[in-house]
C-alpha cells in the first residue's frame, strides 16, 4: 500500500440527502455543469491560521468512490429511488475537476480551499467524503502545529493512537499530526502506510513485569542498546528511577551507547529540572529527557519559556482529538451553475446572518506577500468573466492582481469595510488544479513549515492572534451586491 492510498472507498460514504437531490436531478434532468467550494468560517482554537490537510486522501478516496454491488442491492432495498437511477449509479465514477490550495498551506476563513467542477450529481454526491476527510485532517493538522510552534519548534512526537476516535480518526490523525509538525508516531499501521516514522519503547507494564526497576531498564539495554529509553517514574522518579537509569546507562556507555529517560506522571517541570541535575552530575549530559502525560500546547509552551530541560514531548489525547475543539468549520457550497445557454452564472446563499452569506461565482484565491516574502493578506477575486440571469455581470475580464499596482480590497462578509494595498512583492494564485502525482508526505510537512514561516509571529500567537486579512476584489463585491439587491428586490 502507497503513502496515499486508502482501501476502495464506498460511495455509500455520503450524506443520505445528498443521495436524495442526486436522484432529484436525474429524475427533473437538471444534471448541469456545476462549481462547488469548499471553505471554513472560523478558525479552530481561536488561532490565527490553519494548516490544510487531507487533500492527497481526499483525491485517491475520489478515484475510489463507486458504488459496489452490495452498494447497490442495499439502496434498492431502500425502495426510496427508481430502478434506473440505481442502475445509473451502478456505473457511476467521478467525471468532473478539481482545484485546490497545496496541501500543507496555511489558509484562512472564508476562501476557498478546494474547488470542485462536474455535473450536479457527481458534485452533490462526494460532499460528505469531502468534508468528513478535509475537516477532520486539517484539524489536528492545525493542532499539530500549535503544539509545534509552542515547544520552541521543537521535537514532537504523535502517541494518540489509544484515545483517537477510531481505527480511521486514527490513521487520519497519525497522517495530519505528521503534516502539522509531529516527528513520527506510536501507530505502528500509519508508519507502514503513509511512511511516517515509528517511535516507542516501553510501558509502566514493562517496569512492573521485573523484580526490580533495575532489571527491567537492564533486559531492555540488552535488547536494545542503541535505542534504549527508560520510563523512570513507574515507583519514585528521583529515589529510584533515574538512579537505576544511570546504573545501566553506565553499562551502556562502557559500550559507547547512550540512554534517554521519560516522564509520564507528577509534576513534569519539576522533576525534568531534579533529573536533568542528577543526570548531568552523574555525567550523562548527553542523556536526553522525554515527557508525556496528557500535554497540551498551553502546558508546552509554559514549560518551555520557563526554559525546562526537556528534549522531546510525548502528545497524545490532546493532538489527536481536537482537545478542545471538536470539530472544524468547513462547509461546501454551490458558487456557479450552468444556464440554459451553457453559460456559467453565480450562486449565491443569502443570510439574515452576513457571515453565512456566501460569496458568488467562481473564485481564484491570491496570496499578497511584501518584499521579504512575509504574507501580508489573501484576496478572493473571479476567475472568469460571469453573467447573471439578467446578462453580462461588470467587466468582462479577469480579476488578475498584478505587482506595483494599487487596489482596494473589501471585507468578505461586511460590504462597507475595505482597505487599499500596492503590491510591491508577489501576487500568487493558490487554487491550481489538481492532477497526477501528489507530493510526500514529507514535501506536504515542509510545506507547512515554510508557509508558517511566512507568517508574522503576531498570527501564530497561541492566545489573541493578530487576524489576517481575508478581502476580495471590488468586482466580486459589487457582483455580490447585486445578487443581494436582486434576490431582495423579488421579495
Amino acid at each position: 500500500m502507497g503513502f496515499e492510498e486508502a482501501p476502495a472507498y464506498s460511495a455509500l460514504f455520503c450524506d443520505f440527502y445528498s443521495l436524495t437531490m442526486a436522484h432529484g436531478y436525474w429524475k427533473k434532468n437538471i444534471n448541469h455543469r456545476s462549481v462547488f467550494e469548499m471553505f471554513f468560517r472560523r478558525q479552530p482554537f481561536g488561532n490565527g491560521f490553519t494548516i490544510f490537510a487531507g487533500l492527497a486522501t481526499f483525491m485517491e478516496n475520489l478515484r475510489n468512490f463507486h458504488y459496489s454491488a452490495e452498494d447497490i442491492a442495499y439502496l434498492r432495498s431502500l425502495k426510496n429511488f427508481d430502478g434506473a437511477f440505481i442502475d445509473y449509479l451502478a456505473d457511476f465514477r467521478f467525471t468532473g475537476s478539481v482545484c485546490a490550495a497545496a496541501e500543507g498551506s496555511v489558509v484562512f476563513p472564508h476562501e476557498p480551499l478546494i474547488r470542485v467542477e462536474g455535473n450536479m450529481i457527481e458534485c452533490q454526491l462526494i460532499e460528505g467524503m469531502l468534508l468528513n476527510t478535509i475537516n477532520f485532517q486539517s484539524l489536528i493538522a492545525t493542532k499539530t502545529a500549535r503544539v509545534w510552534l509552542a515547544s520552541g519548534k521543537g521535537s514532537v512526537m504523535e502517541f494518540g493512537l489509544r484515545r483517537a476516535q477510531g481505527p480511521d480518526g486514527g490513521m487520519s490523525a497519525s497522517r495530519a499530526a505528521f503534516i502539522g509538525g509531529a516527528v513520527g508516531t506510536s501507530n505502528t499501521l500509519a508508519g507502514k502506510t503513509y511512511g511516517i516514522p515509528v517511535l516507542g519503547t516501553m510501558a509502566h507494564a514493562w517496569v512492573m513485569a521485573f523484580p526490580g526497576e533495575e532489571d527491567a531498564f537492564q533486559a531492555y539495554a540488552d535488547i536494545y542498546p542503541d535505542k534504549s529509553v527508560f520510563l523512570i517514574d513507574t515507583y519514585d522518579t528521583l529515589k529510584s528511577g533515574v538512579l537505576n537509569a544511570i546504573k545501566v546507562g553506565r553499562k551502556l556507555a562502557e559500550k559507547g551507547e547512550n540512554f534517554g529517560v521519560r516522564l509520564d506522571s507528577g509534576d513534569i517541570h519539576y522533576l525534568s529540572v531534579e533529573v536533568r541535575k542528577i543526570l548531568d552530575a552523574a555525567g550523562f549530559q548527553n542523556a536526553a529527557i522525554t515527557v508525556s502525560n496528557d500535554l497540551d500546547e498551553s502546558i508546552i509552551q509554559t514549560m518551555t519559556n520557563a526554559g525546562a530541560p526537556i528534549n522531546s514531548w510525548g502528545v497524545g489525547t490532546q493532538m489527536v482529538t481536537g482537545g478542545t475543539e471538536a470539530a472544524f468549520s468547513g462547509v461546501y457550497k454551490l458558487a456557479a451553475r450552468e444556464d440554459a445557454t451553457g453559460k456559467l452564472i453565480p450562486a449565491i446563499k443569502f443570510s439574515d446572518n452576513p457571515e453565512k452569506t456566501t460569496n458568488p461565482g467562481v473564485k481564484q484565491v491570491w496570496r499578497i506577500k511584501d518584499q521579504s516574502g512575509m504574507a501580508v493578506a489573501d484576496v478572493l477575486s473571479l476567475e472568469q468573466p460571469v453573467s447573471t440571469e439578467e446578462g453580462p455581470a461588470g467587466a468582462e475580464e479577469s480579476d488578475i492582481l498584478e505587482k506595483g499596482k494599487r487596489y482596494s480590497f473589501w471585507h468578505p462578509a461586511a460590504d462597507y469595510r475595505h482597505f487599499y494595498h500596492e503590491i510591491t512583492g508577489t501576487a500568487e494564485c493558490l487554487l491550481k488544479p489538481v492532477k497526477g502525482d501528489l507530493p510526500s508526505l514529507a514535501e506536504i510537512r515542509s510545506r507547512v513549515e515554510q508557509e508558517l514561516d511566512s507568517l508574522d509571529s503576531s498570527y501564530k500567537r497561541l492566545l489573541n492572534p493578530h487576524v489576517y486579512k481575508v478581502s476580495v476584489t471590488t468586482r466580486l463585491r459589487n457582483l455580490k451586491l447585486d445578487l443581494i439587491k436582486n434576490y431582495l428586490g423579488d421579495l
